[in-house]
């Protein structure tokens, strides 16, 4: 009798919201590139149209399959992923021509998983787009559960919103700030019950101190008083492939930090 297995492949995936492209380049984001060697790497905030491509942002990552969602407002929001193995499929946006102006969500599928990464959009100041915010958690909810039909699914990025008041160094004093009120938060809540997973919370459900986000102002980043923003997340049906998730918070370069994924699959 022969038995096949199937084999499986540790992946390393990176999530980093670089808060423009062009200008963390020169700011480590090159060494950290090459060195941390992802399998898929995604990023959030480009700030630019694929037209600004140079020869010297193309060349660092000319190992790699490429794919840009950039936003038609120039200079601002904007997703791309590089990744080692080439997709089956590609898509851009959810498919709702409202939410696709901005450039915030890519979608590779592969033979196994789907990889979505997402640029949540900001509240803002005075929660003047809350309530778009809150039709755009829905949108992009039934858009995963929808993928997650079909196949697991493995969704990064800037979400922003602190889910838990262990994920905020203050949580009292920005309870009703854009990224902690009730109703952002209600919405990730609302997203892990239909069958999904914070990666690094189901890794470390008690760790305090760990962020990935800071304010320029304050001397924030030197106080250590940040914001955990940036997730992995992932079908249930993957957790137990999850061999770590990890905030990388020595990597510098943006108010943002890279946050990790190591999964066996």
């Amino acid at each position: 009798m022969i038995f096949l297995y199937r084999r499986k492949i540790k992946m390393k995936l990176i999530s980093w919201n670089v808060n423009g492209l062009r200008a963390v380049i020169n700011k480590g984001f090159k060494e950290f590139f090459k060195e941390i060697d992802a399998d898929i790497f995604c990023i959030q905030e480009t700030k630019m149209q694929e037209a600004q491509l140079d020869e010297n942002i193309l060349k660092i990552f000319e190992d790699y399959n490429a794919y840009w969602n950039s936003a038609e407002k120039k200079g601002y929001s904007g997703t791309a992923i590089f990744t080692k193995q080439k997709p089956l499929n590609v898509t851009y946006g959810i498919g709702k021509e409202e939410h696709d102006k901005e450039g915030r969500v890519i979608t590779l599928e592969f033979e196994k998983f789907y990889m979505v990464n997402i640029y949540t959009p900001n509240s803002k100041r005075e929660l003047e787009r809350l309530d778009y915010r809150q039709l755009w958690e829905d949108e992009i909810r039934a858009y995963l559960l929808k993928l997650k039909e079909n196949k697991p699914v493995v969704m990064c990025g800037d979400l922003n919103v602190a889910h838990k008041e262990i994920d905020l160094k203050n949580p009292k004093t920005n309870r009703k700030n854009a990224g902690f009120t009730d109703e952002e938060r209600a919405k990730m809540t609302e997203l892990l019950n239909a069958g999904f997973v914070d990666t690094f919370r189901y890794k470390y459900p008690e760790v305090e101190g760990k962020y990935s986000w800071w304010s320029y102002m304050f001397h924030a980043r030197e106080k250590n008083a940040g914001w955990r923003i940036d997730y992995f997340i992932v079908s249930e049906n993957l957790k137990d492939k999850i061999e770590d998730a990890k905030i990388l918070d020595n990597i510098y370069g943006s108010d943002h930090c890279p946050v990790e994924l190591d999964l066996n699959i």
